[in-house]
């Protein structure tokens, strides 16, 4: 439920309604705006009728939340949200590439990336150091080996780093190393490990489950920011369809739908999208073109001798070319690089 107080309600007038909504056994919002105040109710709908809010003289107005999911709907909050990455500002305007190798595999090539990217004034590193593959013989990752490289790298380059939690029990962790937990396509509905990352304060980067519909993906965004933890960035990365000549089938349709469903900032992953490396580039394009607050792709200086996704890896010419073709199409669409 949404409450509009009218415009000359005191912070004490909105302080009254919250602790009715409290002592209900309701969980209260509390959304100050430059004209309004906006407060929501969220809980049993049937106690919700109890509040009789059209009583208080201090209320405009009450709207009910349509949407499943509440806290992530734009009935909720109109404008967007910004998520800070380390300092590095995500949504309201911004398009963010994220970059860096599917798997750290050493310093050597950690470091020779993230000296590559930096170059290219790119802000944000991605590095995977656990690797959940479909075999259990390809190569897992080097855990909090990899960990400890990405922090040695954010310290050396400056790019506050971007790494998949795979297990609830390594959330506190990985609090000491990365600056956004990446939840893959395999986990978006692990609700303990949704929960997990919900209590942590660090933002998280939700990847669409390769057969989820859009109102699984916001509802996995709801576990967390149910949990305490509103920094939330969702990610489509390709869905299973019937088609073979790609890795995925890159759904841009969910992305234009989740920019008007939700509030949260919407990123795509043309690596895995598509998982063929000349299809990354005008993917990207048209990736911002519909709307996308940024991409995420992975790089490799040697992707001949990567231990993942080589085949999908841009090279330092290829990530350069990319980023040259695709500022077109982020001025186009209105944001700014």
């Amino acid at each position: 439920m949404i409450i509009v107080l009218k415009p000359e309600a005191t912070e004490a007038d909105a302080n009254e309604i919250l602790d009715k909504i409290s002592s209900l056994g309701l969980k209260p919002l509390y959304m100050p705006g430059v004209e309004r105040t906006v407060l929501g109710a969220l809980g049993d709908e049937r106690v919700l009728r109890q509040l009789h809010l059209d009583s208080y003289p201090m209320v405009d107005e009450v709207k009910p939340i349509l949407s499943p999911y509440k806290l992530v709907a734009r009935e909720l909050q109109a404008h967007d949200s910004i998520i800070s990455i380390g300092g590095v500002k995500v949504g309201g305007g911004n398009f963010t590439v994220i970059a860096g190798p599917c798997s750290v595999e050493s310093k050597e090539q950690l470091f020779g990336i993230a000296e590559m990217l930096k170059a290219q004034h790119i802000p944000l590193l991605r590095g995977g150091a656990y690797k959940p593959r479909t075999s259990p013989y390809s190569f897992q990752g080097l855990g909090e080996e990899g960990l400890a490289l990405l922090k040695s790298a954010k310290d050396v380059y400056g790019m506050p780093v971007v790494s998949e939690i795979i297990d609830p029990i390594d959330a506190d962790l990985m609090s000491d190393y990365v600056d956004c937990y990446q939840i893959g396509a395999r986990n978006m509905q692990n609700f303990r490990l949704l929960e997990a990352v919900g209590k942590q304060k660090k933002p998280v980067l939700l990847k669409r489950g390769m057969s989820a519909t859009i109102e699984e993906l916001l509802l996995a965004a709801e576990y967390i920011i149910n949990a305490g933890n509103p920094n939330v960035i969702l990610c489509e990365r390709g869905i299973r369809t019937f088609e073979t000549a790609t890795r995925n089938t890159l759904d841009l349709n969910a992305v234009a739908l989740l920019k008007q469903k939700t509030h949260l900032p919407v990123f795509v992953d043309p690596s895995h999208g598509t998982g063929v490396k000349s299809l990354i580039n005008p993917l990207s394009r048209a990736a911002a073109a519909v709307g996308a607050d940024g991409i995420i792709v992975e790089t490799h200086l040697n992707p001949k001798e990567a231990l993942s996704d080589g085949h999908q890896a841009l090279t330092a010419d290829d990530f350069s070319q990319l980023m040259a073709d695709i500022k077109p199409f982020i001025s186009a669409a209105g944001k700014q690089l």
